[in-house]
Order: C-alpha cells, then structure tokens, then sequence
C-alpha cells in the first residue's frame, strides 16, 4: 500500500510540471545511471595537477526517516521518497601519491531540493568523511577525520532554496524546467562544495552564490564534441569564480565546470564521455573498455 501511494504521490507531482520538463524527467525512470567521464585539472600544493572526474547521475528510493538507501522499500517503516543523486568522483595524482575523493548529494525528484550530501577524501596520510544531512530546523553536520581538530558534531541553520556544495551540478541542469532565464542573476544561500573545503581544511558554513546566466546559448567544445550550451557564470562570497557550460537540449548535462581564485584553478572539468547504462552490473573482466566510451584513461583493469 505503502508503495501504491509513494507512486501515485511520485505520478501526481510529475504531472503537476509543466508538460516539456515532466516528459523530459520520465528519462530518469529508465533503470539505468547517465554516466559521465571528465577530463579533470586543479591546483594542489601550488602546482597544477591533472587527472579524471566521473560524474554519475541516477535516481533510487530513499527512506525518509533515515535517509538512507532503501533496498527493499515494501519492508521499509516509513515513508520511502524517490531521489536524484549525483557521485562525483575526483581522482589525481600530486608526485608519488594520490587523492581519491567522492562526493554524494541526494536531492528529491519533485522539487530537487538538497536532502543529504556526503564526502570521502582519501590520501596517503588518511581519511575524511563529511555528512550534510538536511532536517526540517537544521542541516545536521557529522565530520570524521583523520586530522586532528576537524571531527566534529554541530549543525547549521535550514536556508530556503540553500544550495550544498556541489548540488548546483544538479541544479544548473534544470532538470524541472530552466532555473534561471537568459540573462537573469539571483543569490542563492550556499556552502561551499566539500572538495573546496576539504583542501584548504576549512568548515562548512553558510556564504552566498551569485549566478548569472548568459544571454544566448552558444557553441561550446569539450573532448566529448561540440553542443549547443548554455552558459552560466557563479561568483562565490569565498573569492571563488565558476562558470560551466550546459547543454541546451535534453538532457541538460553538464559539458565543463570551473572555479578559480583569481588566476588559479581550482577544480575543473571537461566532458570526455557520457552514457546511460547500469554501471552496477558491469564488474566483470572485459567490461573495462566500456571505460572507453567514456574517454577515461584506464580501460585495462590495470592500475596506472
């Protein structure tokens, strides 16, 4: 019964957009994940690095009460919410060692609204785990670290139309319809992405994004090919300035991000490949080439 009402809820809501984003978000009830491959740079320690990105787009039930993935929803006591969630992945490498790093956000499919963002850091000297758990008051923060002084339990306030971190990829994708109009600039309460924060070892809190979108759509040129984009440039209220491109025609995904500090790069990438499938399925010997499809460097099986 319990799932009887979760789909009809999940029906109404989708008939309630507008007619052009309800048909178009009918993609993400497909079964599979879009996945997406990035040629990826960014600054660590001073100098330029370069590595790879992937950025995985998929919707799965969550339980409401725990915001947790639900494997069996008819078992489930309480409420079960459809979700969108992106992980992205930033591997690189700085002289001998690496860092391995993953972002999840969970957004709801009605509203797109930020749920839950997690983040793993992992390096030669150790871990990092970072939860952003969103309540009706608060925004709950549990941080685990390696370092010392950063664990910590405490909470931020709720913030209407709050964006977390890197939510805005979802976001800017405008999935629901455009979220801003051609030319249009609006602030948003925002916490900076934790890949951000995490290497300038600075806490979460709230700041401010202006995003501007550009008047035309325009040419865009990434490894993957060249789309027709839209344009959007975001001034952080921590010094940092963003731009990324996103593809006018369905389905919206994201061609290239950027943020800098004045000549810096901070975290950057550019689309090398994208499909839609159910990644969770491939493990086998020989699905590595499918690696290929998404321009990423390994296509082996092998480690570098």
């Amino acid at each position: 019964m319990g799932i009887m009402l979760s789909a009809i809820a999940l029906f109404l809501a989708c008939s309630a957009a507008s007619g052009s984003a309800a048909d178009e978000f009918q993609l993400w009830y497909d079964g599979q994940a879009e996945v997406n491959g990035y040629r990826w740079k960014g600054t660590r320690y001073g100098e330029l690095r370069a590595g790879e990105a992937i950025a995985i787009f998929v919707t799965e039930p969550m339980g409401l009460r725990e915001h947790v993935k639900v494997d069996h929803p008819d078992q489930y006591r309480g409420e079960v919410l459809t979700v969108l969630k992106l992980n992205l992945v930033r591997d690189f490498q700085t002289g001998l060692y690496d860092y391995n790093t993953m972002t999840s956000v969970f957004v709801g499919v009605d509203d797109l609204r930020a749920l839950k963002q997690t983040f793993t850091s992992a390096e030669w000297c150790g871990h990092v785990y970072e939860e952003l758990d969103v309540r009706a008051k608060n925004v709950d923060l549990d941080v685990r670290s390696y370092f010392e002084g950063e664990s910590t339990l405490s909470a931020l306030p709720s913030k209407p139309n709050g964006l977390l971190g890197d939510q805005i990829w979802i976001f800017l994708r405008g999935l629901r319809g455009a979220v801003l109009t051609p030319g249009e600039t609006r602030s948003f309460p925002y916490v900076a992405d934790p890949f951000e924060r995490r290497l300038r070892h600075t806490a979460a809190r709230w700041g401010e994004l202006e995003i501007q979108r550009q008047p035309n759509a325009a040419s865009a040129s990434v490894p993957a090919g060249t789309f027709q984009a839209v344009e959007y440039r975001l001034r952080a209220s921590d010094g940092r300035d963003g731009r990324a491109w996103i593809e006018e025609a369905s389905p919206h995904r994201l061609l290239s991000w950027s943020w800098a500090r004045g000549t810096e790069v901070l975290d950057a990438g550019e689309l090398t490949g994208s499909r839609r499938l159910k990644y969770w399925e491939l493990h086998a010997q020989g699905n590595e080439v499918l690696r290929r499809d998404l321009g990423l460097e390994r296509t082996d099986g092998l480690a570098r």
